[in-house]
């Protein structure tokens, strides 16, 4: 079968939806399909090359507008490549229009990862043309139940609509040795006798960070490991320094994707503190899980609270509320037992439901069904 993958951006850059489609691309690679991704490349210059398998198509780029990459040559990359599938990964409207208007492929397979949430004027424009690709799409696939009953612009194509979770290499987050590994700790100059709480994500704008350093003057214990880089870098640690917990924050910038695992084993709880519905899914909160951590998550009316069950696998709170984090975080720093209970539903769910196999297994199966109808 030959697919192909369009998105703006492509490993090794480094975010959920893009770790997303190396994941499945790699796994489609590995089954004996021939896949290409089409993204735009971060400089002027077309770049062809194979990944892992993957056939990668990175078109030139003139610059980027409202986190929107500006890629003319995208559109004539897209009308060359014939394709079985093309598989859309929305929000991406350049990509989405060039389908619309050239691509050649049999069958279109849309993954509706988040509205677009930032950028009001942009939808504006866009919102006609959305409808038009939503509606010309053969399957949509949500990746939560609640993302799908709560987006405005799935309501209408809602029998098309399928829900696939994102899925992971369960095993290798998974933290067999059961206890924290000193030298992990060590590592990043965290201390070896404190709770340790762990974000991992791109330092952005509906990540909440504010909020989760505005929470640690109560539960002065405990010491952050953020991991990630992003948009936010020197915002938030400046305002580490104003709220007077620098000292208590580590940052570790971008991290190897090799690295990733040891980062949740070196923390005792996991903290997801997003505000808006740009955080449709969060993969951090299934690694997380896979490691054995209770996780603390916002409730935004998203996937995030249907992936962390609230009181099973951790707790959910209010969004933008520094009190009601500090307080989660208090009553499992305080209950080792609810924590340890909490780690194991959360890796029984990342087994039972977020398995990166399961998932290459049901996007397969929707292809399938695709071309077979088309």
């Amino acid at each position: 079968m030959r697919i192909l993958h369009l998105y703006k951006d492509y490993s090794p850059v480094l975010g959920g939806i893009e770790n997303h489609i190396r994941v499945l691309a790699e796994a489609q690679v590995a089954r004996g399909h021939d896949v290409t991704v089409l993204a735009a490349n971060r400089g002027w210059r077309t770049s062809l090359q194979t990944m892992n398998g993957v056939n990668v198509v990175l078109a030139s780029r003139l610059g980027t507008i409202a986190s929107t990459p500006i890629s003319p040559s995208l559109f004539y990359w897209l009308a060359r490549i014939e394709t079985d599938i093309a598989h859309l990964h929305f929000p991406h409207p350049p990509g989405e229009v060039a389908h619309l208007l050239l691509g050649r492929a049999a069958g279109t397979v849309i993954t509706y990862h988040a509205d677009i949430v930032r950028q009001r004027r942009l939808l504006r424009v866009y919102q006609p043309l959305l409808r038009r690709v939503l509606a010309r799409a053969h399957r949509i696939l949500v990746t939560s139940p609640a993302y799908a009953d709560t987006s405005p612009y799935l309501h209408d194509v809602r029998d098309k609509c399928l829900m696939v979770p994102l899925g992971i290499d369960v095993e290798r987050f998974e933290n067999r040795s059961g206890h924290t590994p000193t030298g992990l700790r060590s590592r990043w100059g965290l201390p070896l006798n404190r709770p340790v709480v762990v974000f991992v994500g791109r330092l952005r704008y509906y990540k909440g960070l504010d909020y989760l350093l505005r929470a640690l003057p109560s539960v002065p214990e405990v010491h952050v490991l953020l991991v990630g880089g992003g948009p936010l870098w020197d915002h938030t640690r400046a305002l580490a320094a104003e709220l007077g917990v620098a000292a208590r924050v580590v940052f570790t910038g971008d991290v190897s994707d090799a690295d990733l695992p040891t980062c949740y084993m070196a923390g005792d709880i996991f903290v997801l503190p997003s505000h808006t519905r740009a955080e449709a899914f969060g993969t951090s909160i299934v690694e997380a899980m896979a490691a054995g951590l209770p996780v603390i998550s916002t409730e935004i009316q998203t996937g995030t609270s249907w992936v962390n069950q609230d009181g099973v696998t951790g707790l959910v709170v209010p969004p933008c509320d520094p009190d009601a984090l500090s307080c989660a975080i208090r009553s499992l720093v305080d209950d080792p037992g609810k924590r340890a209970a909490m780690g194991r539903a959360g890796l029984a769910r990342a087994r039972e439901f977020f398995q990166a196999s399961t998932m290459v297994d049901a996007v397969e199966t929707v292809y399938r069904e695709v071309i077979a109808g088309s």
